[in-house]
């Protein structure tokens, strides 16, 4: 590593040297990038504290010693360990908002980022939403990020787990949200009180074939985050199950099954699914409302 520290010296050098380690070797890119460029270019720069666009003044920049130890570390544990990037640095990008990471929780990277901004129409018509819960909350970027686009609601962030809760709070302090942001420590619906007129939720669903074929990255993260029994469905069952008790009249249920959405549509022949698409890539969200709900379980 010392000599390599060596021989590169500006950030321009240690670019060209992460893209060649990075293109050499069998990472897999879905944590938050999906190319050897982005990927090098935000281990480098946010490794040095500098942003990811209009960076071009810092290029031809010298570093110091301990700044290139930090990225070559780093650089080591990306290639050699399969760390995902997001884990090493620290920070995820969501709705193109920062939030912290760790590997007590997924790395955000659900389309339903795509769905908040636009302000989930038109599916909420002239309705705002006073209350949002966000189930399976993880980092918490799902619920904060409604938070942020719906200044005046209330919203839960839930959790069955303790660790993920703790990285929530985290997140809710820097997003300067915590007047409005709860935490609640649950198994899907069973410490949830009240009634919501939004409920939206990026749960486990990874099914077992999926789980053993993960590339290695997956591994850092939570199992607990990802997978969701044979079929991928044990938590989108609980949900569809307790949903109608805790939603208003009218309210929405906007939930994120990926790749099980054959199987979920299958469980429920009856239940009029609205799968949701996405300008910017991603699949597998439905729509149900409360009456859709209600309907069904009468």
């Amino acid at each position: 590593m010392t000599a390599v520290a060596d021989d590169l010296q500006t950030i321009r050098d240690y670019l060209r040297y992460v893209c060649s380690r990075f293109a050499e070797s069998p990472l897999f890119y879905g944590h938050g990038t999906d190319n050897v460029w982005d990927e090098a270019v935000q281990l480098v720069m946010r490794s040095l504290h500098l942003p990811l666009e209009n960076n071009t003044l810092f290029l031809d920049a010298r570093l110091t010693k301990a700044e290139k130890e930090l990225i070559l570390q780093r650089l080591s544990r990306r290639v050699d360990q399969r760390v995902p990037l997001a884990y090493l640095l620290g920070e995820a990008w969501f709705m193109g908002l920062p939030f912290f990471v760790d590997e007590r929780v997924l790395v955000p990277r659900s389309p339903l980022g795509e769905l908040i901004q636009n302000g989930i129409q038109p599916w909420l018509g002239d309705r705002y939403p006073e209350r949002i819960l966000d189930l399976c909350t993880g980092s918490g970027c799902i619920g904060i990020g409604a938070a942020l686009v719906f200044e005046e609601a209330e919203v839960d962030l839930s959790d069955l787990s303790t660790d993920a809760l703790e990285v929530a709070a985290i997140n809710i302090d820097t997003h300067d949200v915590s007047d409005r942001v709860s935490t609640i420590q649950s198994d899907v619906f069973d410490r949830i009180e009240g009634r919501y007129d939004l409920i939206i939720s990026n749960p486990p669903y990874v099914d077992a074939e999926d789980m053993a074929d993960m590339p290695a990255e997956f591994r850092h993260e939570p199992e607990l985050g990802l997978a969701a029994g044979e079929d991928g469905l044990d938590i989108a069952h609980k949900i569809l199950s307790g949903a109608a008790d805790h939603l208003n009249p009218g309210g929405l249920l906007i939930v994120e099954v990926g790749n099980s959405w054959p199987a979920l549509e299958a469980a429920y022949p009856d239940l009029p699914f609205t799968w949701l698409e996405f300008e910017h890539g991603g699949d597998g969200v439905f729509l149900l409302t409360a009456e859709d709900l209600e309907q069904v379980r009468s």
